[in-house]
């Protein structure tokens, strides 16, 4: 089932590029207004740089993870995408199929298709369901309901979507944004507070995840509520234009929690050393959402699981090359303040797009002559 044509990351993403036309290519790379905090997403991550130790018998590395009680094979979750579909005509069904081949656990959104019941259908593996606040807090819990009902292992509330950012790339374009959503029920996201959050809580035995948390004293606030995990995320810079990265706001979060809930975040991930750093500063599992939506539009599931066995491969390798054999190992003094050393970009973790993404010819044509006896 997996696409073994792809050896590496980058050519996968090169693939979706070249498949996609400019608005769902835009939908995928883009941010809000200035595209400040996507940026400082990944330069937040390439900010950091890895302090090794050596001498440690590494000849064999266990990535596994868990969330929640759910064991993974690596600490990675499947984010939640609105209008998955537009990748793969399967959506989050697609994703979850590639996510439980894994052996780790998607997040399916609210607004992707299919259904909630025909996403849990789509695969045996644990799913969660991601909600958009579009009614009070009776109509949340006819949907955590349907949500328990379906077996979901837990359910995730976004909370830092009170209002529609503003895309300029779409604007630019005249065109209605690919993840627009009817206006009806908006008010709802806008209003909802602390007092609905723990009413919710209150309502439903099944683990509860906030999602879009930046500030520790928020994180602590949900913690005491008794949220089961805290989602660090800035919406990938789709929302807030000029936040924090998500990276640079986990080590103080991690503190305020104080291992009394699991930690995920997103925003920027996209290579093994992506999640290891995460992992040493104190989540317990890092989302990707660019990277799943890439590789679904490059070849669907088996494109998906090919740049998950890849994402395994790289983290495991820089696990053994740190000088560890497992995530337990890993803590902050494993990572440091280093210069980063390219501009950061949406897709500047990988580098080599460069190569591809030249006017036709010119990569030949720069090369002429450095290449005989290479294309055999």
């Amino acid at each position: 089932m997996e696409d073994k044509r792809y050896m590496t990351l980058h050519e996968i993403v090169q693939q979706a590029r070249e498949k996609l036309d400019a608005t769902y290519w835009d939908y995928l790379v883009g941010g809000a207004d200035t595209e400040t905090t996507l940026r400082r997403n990944r330069l937040a991550l390439d900010q950091l740089g890895i302090v090794s130790r050596v001498l440690n018998d590494v000849s064999a590395v266990d990535t596994s993870g868990s969330l929640l009680g759910h064991q993974l094979n690596m600490p990675v979750l499947l984010a939640p995408i609105g209008s998955l579909e537009s990748f793969d005509p399967g959506g989050g069904a697609s994703a979850a199929i590639a996510a439980d081949h894994a052996g780790i656990i998607s997040m399916a959104s609210s607004v992707c298709q299919p259904s909630l019941e025909a996403i849990a259908s789509a695969s045996a593996g644990p799913k969660i369901y991601q909600l958009y606040v579009r009614g009070d807090v009776n109509w949340i819990s006819d949907v955590i309901q349907r949500a328990l009902d379906n077996d979901y292992a837990a359910f995730c509330l976004t909370v830092d979507t009170a209002v529609v950012s503003r895309r300029e790339r779409d604007i630019a374009k005249r065109v209605s944004p690919t993840s627009a959503q009817p206006a009806d029920g908006m008010g709802y996201q806008a209003s909802f507070s602390w007092q609905q959050l723990a009413e919710v809580r209150a309502r439903h035995n099944i683990p509860l995840i906030i999602k879009g948390i930046s500030h520790p004293a928020d994180a602590r606030r949900a913690v005491d509520l008794g949220v089961n995990a805290i989602y660090v995320s800035n919406h990938g810079g789709r929302q807030l234009d000029q936040a924090i990265a998500s990276i640079s706001a986990l080590p103080a979060i991690v503190e305020a929690v104080q291992g009394e809930a699991e930690i995920i975040v997103d925003g920027g991930f996209y290579r093994g050393t992506d999640i290891l750093k995460a992992i040493a500063l104190g989540a317990n599992c890092v989302g990707i959402g660019r990277l799943e939506a890439w590789a679904l539009a490059a070849g669907g599931v088996p494109a998906l699981l090919r740049c998950l066995t890849l994402l395994k491969r790289e983290l495991a390798k820089s696990m053994a090359l740190a000088g560890v054999t497992t995530l337990a190992d890993l803590n902050p003094a494993f990572v440091t303040r280093a210069a980063a050393v390219a501009a950061p970009d949406v897709v500047s973790a990988f580098p080599l797009i460069d190569d591809y993404l030249r006017p036709p010819g010119k990569t030949e044509e720069n090369n002429e002559g450095n290449n005989e006896g290479n294309n055999e």
